[in-house]
């Protein structure tokens, strides 16, 4: 159970209850999370459509997205985004058990040479980001354009929010995160 009261939509400005079941519906199961954000009105009005607007734009491979978002999750110990985004990356031709050992990328015989270059980038721009080198972005530009560098940046940092914010405030998993996650193969 979160630490704190899940507001239901109903009890929302039509405005907010709007972005609320927009995103609750469309995204994702992450009705439990949005159900706490919505505490702070401004928080729901802009991730929540900054997200689905990304989603939209399409503007980075969902591939790659979902490699990162789990990547972070995973060095952060996220249960909660591991969970909901395994399914996300299984339809993208990594299995769940690729998705679960994605750190130990080097030898991964489900990623190919983007993949790895995307799981590094993601474990130093989380973990040393005043470390990273010329070198990596040298790399990314070969693959990748700048907006979607920007993208990628952006979102695993975002997913760094996320899984704090779900951690701190023990943001119960959905049951149908959980079934998603639980039907998977392997």
């Amino acid at each position: 159970m979160a630490r704190v009261r899940s507001i239901p939509s109903a009890e929302l400005p039509a405005e907010l209850a709007d972005i609320y079941e927009r995103f609750a519906a469309g995204y994702g199961p992450f009705r439990n999370q949005v159900a706490v954000l919505a505490h702070v009105p401004s928080a729901l009005r802009h991730l929540m459509p900054l997200l689905m607007e990304l989603r939209e734009a399409k503007t980075l491979p969902k591939r790659y997205l979902e490699i990162a978002i789990i990547v972070v999750s995973k060095l952060n110990e996220c249960d909660y985004c591991v969970a909901h985004h395994t399914p996300f990356l299984v339809p993208e031709g990594i299995s769940a058990a690729g998705a679960d050992r994605l750190l130990d990328y080097q030898n991964h015989p489900e990623l190919d040479a983007v993949d790895r270059l995307v799981v590094e980038y993601s474990i130093a721009a989380w973990t040393n980001p005043h470390r990273l080198r010329d070198g990596v972005f040298e790399r990314l530009r070969a693959h990748f354009s700048e907006a979607q560098v920007v993208e990628l940046t952006l979102r695993l940092t975002l997913c760094g929010f996320f899984n704090k914010f779900n951690d701190a405030l023990q943001i119960d998993e959905e049951a149908e995160a959980a079934a998603a996650l639980a039907a998977l193969p392997g």
